[in-house]
């Protein structure tokens, strides 16, 4: 017991805690990104955009995220391999990042959607009256509103990514639950290294609420 508790394998699973924290602020950052394209796809007119939005959406939330990540690491190499017949060997952290953020892509989506639904229709005239083009009117008013609005899932899909990123361990990405797995190996006794992770796993998460509580009302002053 003392030797799972030495500093060493602390550190060992606090820099495991870091990837994680590491692979969920980039898909959330990325799927933010995704999520802002698509939902502007979605609401746009254009037909061919809202079908394809609404394709992506409904494919990466209506499939496991495990499946998503497996496909990416065990699939794609074997597509790619059939169209050029090259061998290509995946980058585990690249893989997982990819992932990670599609699916986080489609579920933010649907955030920003209903966010930026919520905003007056007031806001939406008045820009078109003064004539400013559609792309300006979503950048300089509607999504800082819609902002606002969404934060609270955003940091609750932040927390879902965090403990989502333990899936990567499969492919042997180098994150909490990996590094979990190593050291219960290494000493036949997996009792211990899953109680600390199950620790560190808990303050990632509260953090992260309590972050996300404070951004809150500063928003609400701000109001």
């Amino acid at each position: 017991m003392n030797k799972v508790f030495s500093p060493e394998n602390i550190e060992f699973l606090l820099k495991g805690a870091g990837v994680s924290i590491a692979l969920a602020f980039g898909a959330l950052v990325i799927g933010a990104l995704i999520g802002v394209i698509v939902a502007a796809g979605k609401l746009s007119k254009v037909k061919i955009l809202n079908w394809l939005s609404n394709i992506y959406v409904e494919l990466f939330r209506g499939t496991p995220m495990l499946l998503q990540i497996l496909f990416f690491y065990l699939g794609v190499p074997v597509l790619i391999s059939m169209v050029t017949g090259a061998r290509v060997r995946m980058n585990v952290y690249v893989v997982a990042l990819v992932a990670l953020s599609l699916n986080s892509g489609a579920y933010q989506t649907e955030l920003i959607r209903s966010g930026i639904q919520g905003v007056d229709k007031g806001q939406w005239e008045a820009c078109e009256t003064l004539g400013i083009s559609y792309w300006t009117m979503m950048k300089e008013v509607i999504l800082p509103q819609a902002f606002k609005r969404i934060v609270p899932p955003l940091v609750s899909e932040f927390i879902t990514l965090i403990k989502d990123s333990s899936l990567a361990s499969v492919i042997g990405t180098g994150e909490l639950m990996y590094r979990t797995q190593a050291l219960g190996a290494r000493y036949y006794n997996y009792l211990y290294p899953l109680l600390i992770a199950t620790v560190f796993y808990l303050v990632m998460t509260l953090c992260v609420s309590w972050v996300g509580k404070k951004i809150e009302k500063r928003l609400a002053v701000s109001d």
